[in-house]
């Protein structure tokens, strides 16, 4: 174990020496990582007992919580990431409409993951003639034979090939043996909402589209993210009725929040890239906007309530304001003082977010249907062992989704 941690780390310091020589800015990877981890820990939590600081809060309440935070946290991020992620299509030689192409392809396959994760719950087993942990347990299998980013290997390319096609022709089988609700009234597969990585999905393609039209420019894409604000208010308000028809598709657009958070991290990374701007001075600039955003945030208080389950418009930018502060210190900790051999760990599963959001799911669904009480720490007779556990698994599943990444196993869509 401790042979396996060494190696660990020297990989980490190893890649850390050539991100540095290739200039990429190493606190984007570490809060990216950062909320990851954070999303697993609050995820895990057993809700009985433990502190309600750490928890979301219930919808019609005015307030939030820690869990309220880290979603947000890593819409933000996924906004911060979009221009480098264009910049190296660009240097691979790719047009615009090609880039537009993977937005698009991206996009729907975050939006059919995440329904299919959803649908995963409303199974009936005797219905279906599966198992609904099974089910489950195939279901991220095949996801991870289709999207896996396979090494390139002229002597393994037929064999990858192979895998891809188990994958299509395992999920293929699952959604037509798929039975929900009951003998006398069954159901196929559900868009109720779409699902964490379906909100993702949406907020991706509205940045992404920004960032690759409008060329990641400051001003465009400030403005922008100022008329999803205004959207969100909008909605809020009931005045976007006579959208209404679109909405069962284009809802989390028309709504505006979930586009806004991600919008707010592409402003920040236009920012960032401004070579005028010194480290410093891009530190106070976004300290300055982080804490604009708190004000307004609490100023939209008066007429909307802090709440996650509606997506206020003054939840999104206290939200927005939070993660800004936090990208401003770890930016100035890291890229600017060089103190960054603490987040190395985060690094790497921030560079594999994917992975590290869906693998923890497999080993859940695995021991729940296998019958594996190891969960021993989710109870409520202590909430420090509840609290503690969450955090000592959310470590493992960052770990894990490492190790993962060095036998190439690594999502990428």
């Amino acid at each position: 174990m401790r042979q396996i941690k060494k190696e660990m780390y020297l990989d980490s310091a190893s890649e850390l020496k050539m991100e540095k020589k290739s200039h990429r800015i190493l606190s984007i990877d570490i809060m990216r990582g950062l909320t990851l981890f954070l999303m697993l820990f609050v995820n895990d939590l057993y809700e009985p007992g433990v502190p309600k600081w750490l928890l979301h809060t219930e919808g019609s309440v005015d307030g939030m919580g820690l869990a309220d935070w880290v979603f947000p946290g890593f819409l933000f991020m996924v906004g911060m990431s979009i221009p480098y992620a264009i910049a190296s299509r660009r240097k691979k030689g790719e047009a615009t409409l090609d880039i537009f192409g993977h937005i698009l392809i991206r996009t729907m396959s975050l939006l059919l993951i995440g329904v299919l994760m959803l649908n995963s719950g409303r199974i009936n087993s005797e219905l279906s003639g599966i198992d609904r942990n099974l089910w489950a347990v195939l279901l991220y299998i095949s996801v991870f034979l289709i999207w896996n980013a396979y090494p390139q290997s002229i002597v393994l390319k037929n064999l990858f090939i192979g895998l891809k096609l188990l994958g299509v022709i395992t999920l293929i089988v699952l959604l037509v043996v798929f039975k929900a609700g009951e003998i006398d009234d069954p159901s196929w597969l559900k868009i109720e909402w779409w699902g964490i990585l379906g909100l993702i999905g949406w907020g991706y393609f509205v940045a992404a589209t920004a960032g690759l039209f409008l060329k990641s420019r400051f001003w465009p894409v400030f403005f922008l993210w100022l008329f999803f604000v205004g959207l969100n208010i909008l909605s809020q308000l009931g005045l976007t009725e006579a959208l209404n028809f679109l909405k069962p598709v284009f809802g989390v657009i028309i709504d505006g929040n979930v586009p806004a958070i991600v919008l707010a991290g592409l402003t920040v990374s236009t920012i960032l890239s401004n070579k005028e701007l010194g480290s410093k001075r891009i530190v106070v600039v976004i300290t300055i906007l982080g804490f604009a955003c708190l004000g307004i945030g609490f100023f939209l208080r008066n007429w909307f309530i802090l709440s996650k389950i509606y997506g206020t418009p003054s939840w999104a930018m206290v939200c927005n304001g939070i993660s800004m502060l936090v990208y401003a210190f770890l930016f100035f900790l890291i890229d600017v003082k060089g103190v960054s051999k603490w987040g190395l760990a985060f690094g790497a599963a921030g560079k594999n977010s994917l992975t590290t959001y869906l693998a923890p799911d497999v080993i859940y669904f695995i021991c729940w249907g296998m019958g594996f009480h190891v969960f021993l720490y989710k109870q409520e007779m202590n909430p420090l062992v509840a609290v503690a556990g969450s955090l000592g698994w959310s470590a493992l599943m960052i770990g894990f989704s490492i190790l993962l990444s060095k036998i190439s196993i690594r999502l990428k869509l």
